[in-house]
């Protein structure tokens, strides 16, 4: 029972998705494709099947999306392979761009 005078309020709260960012791996001549696999494999948890075939697709098309995640995510995978890529000596490049 309310009692006179006292008011309700109401809240409303607007959840959103985190916007999504795509993680695109880019070819070069001298990164070797078994490191490429390996980082498909530990980083973005890609079974070798999957890691093989994107490894292909950036080899053949020059660049590929790799995987899509909020942005902490895939900015903390893109610093993890780059610098595992600069500890082995590869001039490795990754970039991320927004999902749409």
């Amino acid at each position: 029972m309310a009692v006179q005078g006292q008011t309700k309020e109401k809240t409303r709260i607007n959840i959103r998705e985190p916007k999504q960012y795509r993680v695109i791996m880019h070819n070069d001549d001298f990164t070797s494709m078994e490191f490429v696999v390996e980082i498909l494999i530990d980083i973005f948890k890609k079974d070798s099947l999957e890691a093989h075939r994107l490894m292909l697709l950036v080899h053949e098309g020059g660049r590929a999306a790799v995987g899509t995640y909020p942005y902490d995510i895939a900015a903390t995978k893109v610093s993890s392979a780059l610098a595992r890529a600069k500890a082995e000596g590869f001039p490795f490049r990754m970039t991320l761009e927004e999902d749409r």
